[in-house]
């Protein structure tokens, strides 16, 4: 069939539109990006804020899972309910998630990155249901239950549950995170609550190759709103859940109980910046060189060197906030150390220089170390306070050119 002089200029013309359609396409999928290897470019370390909320739309816990890729490691910064301060979203002291149910996830993540000192590029949230949901999609979650449940919920229902390390079914699991006791107080029910989602995360590394199959995905997803699309949330947990469990870690927020306007709120100690520095300390474990002692909770004595009451004590408790185990507190031998002084009794150069960093201390004698020794030294490190401790850190940097010396 001959075509007429304008039939040919239509198909031309028809042609070169699909022509540049195509092109169009292709480079707007060559734009495309996946905001995980994006951030990754960018950061290091992957940063997730997960949040479980209750039917009614209130956090029931928040978490910030930190992972780095490279060396498999990943640590849980647990964000309590009651932690308390004057936040700006808000304009009051209030709990921190109440922000949550009066403000939505981004205003929420952004008061939980000015608290930690983070910049958190993702979130996802899962309703209590779809939790568990996900909970019985994985086979259920371990637990372990110190003595047996068995109460009223206050509501027309029991709460059933025994003792001993269990295995979970999402009803079961919500009971779990809900009960509280005549005898405990809302950290203990905190504390559960971390419990499970850490069980949660293993959980979704033990199913990894079921979560990720390309035909139960869409399920898993359904449960959780997340700030990527599917495709993004696929490779996120695609990524997250290649930890290594034996290198998981776990801290929670501590701070001193005030009453306000009849509410039991956690104030974080330092006026937070103690949970900053926690949190960077943790951030600096995730991309140590690997050793046997990575998750090892290191014992320190902390001594008082000055003649300031209450020095060592209140190191202490700065110490077993970031993570640290206290054997002792104590006088030193003397009270006029004019310098703070870290004594290295096992010789991990690399532990005792996380401990100076974390307090600004570069004085570190490390002690001759008998290898035919064998006797049962319960101390690692002793902290002996001197006259530039000022409560957090030693002032005037004592020892911190020798130290950089010998790096």
């Amino acid at each position: 069939m001959n075509l007429s002089r304008e039939q040919k200029s239509a198909a031309f013309i028809l042609f070169i539109v699909l022509v540049v359609a195509v092109v169009v396409v292709k480079i707007a999928l060559s734009l495309v990006r996946d905001p995980v290897a994006e951030n990754l470019k960018k950061d290091q370390v992957v940063k997730v804020l997960f949040v479980i909320r209750d039917d009614a739309g209130s956090a029931l816990c928040s978490d910030v899972f930190l992972f780095y890729p490279d060396s498999k490691k990943g640590a849980v910064i647990d964000v309590p309910g009651n932690t308390g301060a004057i936040w700006g979203s808000l304009g009051r002291v209030d709990r921190i998630d109440t922000i949550y149910r009066e403000r939505g996830m981004q205003t929420y993540l952004g008061e939980i990155e000015d608290l930690l000192g983070l910049e958190i590029p993702f979130s996802i949230s899962i309703g209590e249901t779809a939790f568990g949901r996900m909970v019985d999609f994985l086979g259920g979650l371990s637990v372990f239950i110190q003595a047996p449940v068995d109460k009223d919920d206050g509501h027309g229902e029991r709460w059933l549950l025994p003792s001993g390390a269990v295995n979970l079914d999402g009803e079961k699991l919500r009971d779990y995170m809900e009960y509280l006791l005549d005898y405990e107080d809302e950290a203990a029910r905190d504390e559960r609550r971390l419990s499970a989602f850490t069980a949660f995360l293993l959980a979704l590394k033990n199913r990894r190759s079921d979560v990720l199959e390309k035909d139960t995905f869409p399920y898993y997803a359904a449960c959780m709103e997340s700030n990527v699309d599917a495709d993004g949330l696929y490779e996120l947990l695609n990524v997250i859940t290649d930890f290594d469990s034996n290198y998981l870690t776990t801290q929670s927020i501590l701070g001193s109980e005030r009453l306000v306007d009849g509410q039991k709120l956690i104030f974080p100690f330092l006026n937070g910046q103690l949970v900053k520095d926690v949190v960077k300390q943790k951030l600096r474990m995730l991309i140590a060189r690997d050793s046997q002692d990575s998750r090892r909770v290191y014992v320190i004595e902390v001594l008082n060197g000055t003649y300031q009451q209450g020095l060592a004590r209140n190191a202490s408790i700065l110490l077993d906030n970031a993570g640290y185990n206290i054997l002792q507190v104590g006088n030193a031998d003397r009270m006029d150390y004019e310098h703070t002084v870290i004594i290295n009794h096992i010789g991990n150069e690399e532990a005792a220089k996380a401990l100076g960093d974390f307090i600004s201390c570069y004085n570190i004698i490390t002690e001759e170390i008998d290898l035919d020794d064998e006797g049962d030294e319960d101390v690692d490190f002793t902290l002996v306070l001197g006259n530039d401790w000022d409560g957090r850190y030693v002032r005037g940097g004592f020892g911190k050119e020798e130290a950089e010396a010998n790096e």
